[in-house]
């Protein structure tokens, strides 16, 4: 004989998927989504994980844009509450990895996009894309988690 069931915990959604248009106006929307999901998540709005993660996901989704875009097609973001962190993965559908990291010229007008990724993600990396073609750029974020002020 078994026990009868326990009280059920509820379903916490973890993770948050969009396609979005590789145009600008799919780049804003990405950054309004992503800072639009993480108080769902308990991470508060003018925290500095939601800043970290609001400029990794505009410039990732910039770049997507820019530099991934192939006519017709759009870019995805997604993002996930991992343990200990943030996950963000902008995907396009252009199969060219980007090259090593470089600084700019002081007068480049960009060029500074991943730069930024790499100081503020504690973890980041460029996937080839499932299924092909494509990449997917992953940054991690970690989450000092604080407890709510009374």
């Amino acid at each position: 004989m078994t026990a009868p069931p326990g009280p059920q915990t509820p379903v916490t959604v973890r993770s948050f998927a969009q396609r979005l248009s590789a145009t600008p106006r799919g780049a804003r929307l990405a950054r309004h989504l992503a800072l639009s999901q993480l108080p769902a998540w308990g991470i508060p709005y003018d925290s500095p994980t939601a800043d970290a993660v609001a400029v990794i996901v505009a410039e990732l989704a910039a770049n997507a844009v820019t530099h991934g875009r192939v006519p017709g097609r759009d870019f995805e973001l997604r993002l996930s509450l991992v343990t200990g962190g943030v996950r963000v993965e902008v995907t396009d559908t252009r199969g060219e990895l980007p090259a090593v990291v470089r600084p700019p010229g002081p007068l480049d007008d960009g060029g500074r996009g991943l730069l930024l990724v790499e100081a503020l993600a504690d973890r980041w990396e460029v996937l080839d894309r499932e299924p092909p073609p494509g990449k997917t750029v992953r940054a991690e974020v970690d989450v000092e988690w604080e407890r709510p002020r009374v």
